[in-house]
């Protein structure tokens, strides 16, 4: 059904601030650095603290945007726990129409009722190209989330469409036993397009 690439999510100073050399920073920029470091880490721990305590799954949340635009389909999910209560923010496209969506990540709940957000027109080159080829698939993200989690054997937090040199990818990040995990979904084309 899919192509599979899976790969680890790592917080570092290296990743989150670039690679430095201690010889080109001084002692007080690399103790700067180091205290941003730590606070992201903190932000990130306290957020996926909030999403294992969340009632309503991702794939919940998935399904409840789906029916609240029929015939849409979701396009991009992640959690939010900066938000209060924490929530799912859920883009859905429907013809020429995205709509976004907050959903209650206690209760289930749609807290903004969906609202229109933009016309596709008004997306960049990049992003539209992702939805043009996302037409060319049967399947849909709650597909790949299903996917993700199951060959993880986590939970996923967010999820999305990624369109790289032509080629579309559902791209998943699941909370694992193991720490993050980014998982890139390659679905096979529909046949005379």
């Amino acid at each position: 059904m899919f192509e599979t690439r899976l790969a680890s999510l790592v917080i570092s100073s290296a990743l989150a601030f670039g690679s430095l050399g201690a010889a080109a920073k001084s002692s007080e920029t690399l103790n700067a650095l180091d205290g941003q470091n730590f606070a992201l880490e903190e932000t990130v721990d306290r957020e996926l603290e909030l999403f294992r305590s969340a009632q309503v799954s991702l794939q919940q949340a998935l399904l409840i945007s789906e029916k609240l635009h029929t015939g849409s389909r979701v396009v991009d999910i992640s959690f939010d726990g900066a938000s209060h209560p924490p929530v799912y923010r859920v883009k859905n496209i429907q013809k020429n129409q995205i709509w976004e969506n907050a959903i209650d990540a206690g209760t289930g709940s749609s807290s903004t009722g969906g609202k229109h957000a933009l016309s596709v027109k008004d997306l960049e080159a990049r992003d539209r190209r992702s939805l043009l080829a996302l037409r060319t698939v049967r399947q849909k993200l709650s597909d790949a989330v299903v996917v993700a989690e199951r060959s993880t054997r986590g939970k996923a937090i967010s999820g999305g469409l990624m369109n790289e040199d032509g080629t579309l990818y559902f791209v998943v990040v699941v909370d694992t036993a193991d720490g993050l995990k980014q998982v890139l979904l390659e679905p096979p084309r529909v046949r005379g397009r």
